[in-house]
């Protein structure tokens, strides 16, 4: 079995997979004082929950963003399962795809992952945008090479600035105002207006210029927890896919064992 890891900057993905089959998810805020010892004994109780043994866990495979994290994790898969995990951007590990950036090795691990599973499952070009904690949007082209992208605030890092640096602001849920005007006639209606409206602006109209830009149709694929909630808002978007980073890992794994 083999043991993925997606640490982001608000929170970090486990999963234990079977093949090409998952067995289990579970997730936990990121936090850089949390130690791989808190970490082992919340994982280990939730996998033996599941029904997993963890002596079942024979490989590891970690995308992060967040370096600071990286030594725990590495520990996490030593201590509690007795495997070396490989990370994404080790200096052996091969992607199988080319990273055609001026700088590959700034490139975000979860990033070029995405891209590695929305080729191999949709084919390109395409753009896959990513909400997490910034949003982002990655462009492959047909043969499946990185080619960059753009990055902006998410949404939720976005509200939480608004509300932070204004005296009067609520602090506010994202939601879809669904057929509300689009002219609030309250502080919290304009708010949600704005935020929400201004975000689906923000993705058609990136969306609509990196296509110009590369003048070809593209398909565009959206992963992460708010991708449902832009996806039902907005034609632009034709897939959304949870699960993606966690399949890219294990393709990535396969690929190097």
């Amino acid at each position: 079995m083999l043991l993925v890891i997606d640490c982001g900057n608000t929170n970090v993905v486990f999963a234990v997979y079977e093949g090409n089959t998952p067995l289990g998810q579970w997730r936990a805020a990121t936090k850089t004082d949390r130690t791989a010892d808190e970490y082992g004994i919340w994982l280990t109780q939730l996998i033996e929950r599941d029904g997993i043994k963890p002596t079942s866990i024979r490989h590891a495979i970690v995308a992060s963003v967040v370096p600071d994290k990286n030594f725990d994790l590495k520990r996490l898969c030593q201590k509690y399962f007795n495997v070396e995990p490989k990370f994404v951007g080790d200096k052996d590990m091969d992607l199988g795809t080319a990273v055609r950036v001026d700088n590959p090795k700034e490139v975000g691990a979860d990033r070029v992952i995405n891209a590695i599973a929305a080729h191999t499952t949709y084919g390109g070009p395409l753009i896959v945008i990513d909400f997490g904690t910034a949003t982002t949007f990655d462009v492959v082209d047909g043969s499946g090479a990185y080619c960059g992208g753009c990055i902006a605030p998410g949404i939720n890092l976005s509200m939480e600035a608004l509300h932070m640096a204004t005296a009067q602001l609520p602090r506010l849920q994202v939601v879809n105002p669904g057929p509300a005007p689009v002219v609030g006639t309250t502080t919290v209606s304009a708010m949600m207006s704005g935020v929400f409206w201004g975000y689906i602006g923000l993705i058609e109209g990136l969306i609509s210029r990196i296509k110009a830009e590369r003048g070809e149709n593209m398909k565009v694929i959206a992963t992460g927890g708010l991708a449902p909630l832009f996806a039902e808002a907005t034609k632009v978007i034709e897939h959304t896919d949870a699960d993606l980073t966690m399949r890219g890992l294990v393709a990535v794994h396969q690929r190097n064992s």
